[in-house]
């Protein structure tokens, strides 16, 4: 499956343990990132990520296109909810296009772990039958 990664400045750490804490099914899979959150992820698990702008500079509508033509199997994405930022309204297309392309999203962590665990069963192969990449 292809995950992409996404982390506001303050989940960054957050973002990172998750990683470390998952990184042998992270592994098995193809991963791309926002730039700082990449290289963060990369270096302390020493998983290979590929890493676009960072969100600010465009990095969250890299991922976006990739959503749109159906390039992501499944998107991590924790941001800070009690501290907007302004480009938070990338967020919320992030979401819109997950929706619209059945992809399923994690906002926080719990969400993440679940589908992380989902992912270990193999729960989430449906995705080939609703959005078949021919």
């Amino acid at each position: 499956m292809n995950i992409a990664i996404i982390a506001h400045d303050v989940k960054k750490e957050l973002m990172t343990q998750f990683c470390i804490a998952y990184c042998g099914t992270l592994s098995r899979h193809t991963l791309c990132a926002t730039g700082t959150t990449g290289k963060l992820v990369s270096e302390a698990t020493g998983l290979e990520i590929q890493k676009f702008l960072s969100g600010p500079q465009g990095g969250e509508q890299q991922i976006a296109a990739r959503i749109a033509c159906n390039e992501i199997d499944l998107l991590l994405m924790f941001g800070d909810p009690l501290n907007p930022k302004p480009h938070e309204p990338n967020e919320a297309n992030l979401i819109r296009l997950c929706n619209v392309h059945n992809i399923p999203i994690a906002t926080n962590i719990a969400t993440a772990e679940a589908l992380i665990h989902a992912l270990d069963r193999g729960d989430l192969d449906w995705r080939d039958i609703v959005n078949p990449k021919n």
